[in-house]
Formats: C-alpha cells, structure tokens, sequence
C-alpha cells in the first residue's frame, strides 16, 4: 500500500510538472507609453481614414468638405491632446 501511494504521488507530481512545462507563462502586459502609442496610431489612421472619406465623397461642396475638415482637425487635436496628457 505504502508503495503504491508512493508511486501514485510520483506520477501525479511528475504529470503536473509536464502540464506546467506545456503552458508558458503569459506574457508581460504593455507599459502605459506602450498603450498610448498603440491609441495614437490608430487615431492617426481613423483621422487619414475619414480625410480621404471627406475629401473624396463625391456630392459634397468645396464649402461643405472644408467646414467638415474643420471640425475633424478639432477633434483630432483634442483627442491627440488628451492622449498626450495620459503619457
């Protein structure tokens, strides 16, 4: 019996040492500099994105497309701001 839970506890041990071997640890999580980067790019790319949207739709008026450019650029400074702030 003795032998027996010996062995049982062997296994078991050695079993749970290959499971830990088979998952790595997870990775490290970004630093705050990291995230802020990461938003200002996608800011950037949204901001370039709705540009080439505004500044090619078909049915708007020169007056129409710069007042629209306007308010993008605000918002895109704000947001830039803010995100500046975080840093």
């Amino acid at each position: 019996m003795k032998k027996l839970f010996i062995s049982t506890l062997l296994l078991l041990g050695l079993s749970m040492n290959v499971y830990a071997q088979k998952h790595p640890p997870v990775p490290p999580h970004p630093s705050k500099n990291e995230l802020v980067n990461i938003k200002m790019q996608e800011l950037t790319k949204k901001y370039n994105t709705e540009k080439k949207l505004i500044l090619n739709h078909p049915l708007a008026t020169k007056k129409m497309k710069r007042d629209q450019m306007k308010a993008l650029n605000e918002r895109f400074q704000v947001e830039k701001r803010l995100l500046q702030k975080a840093k």
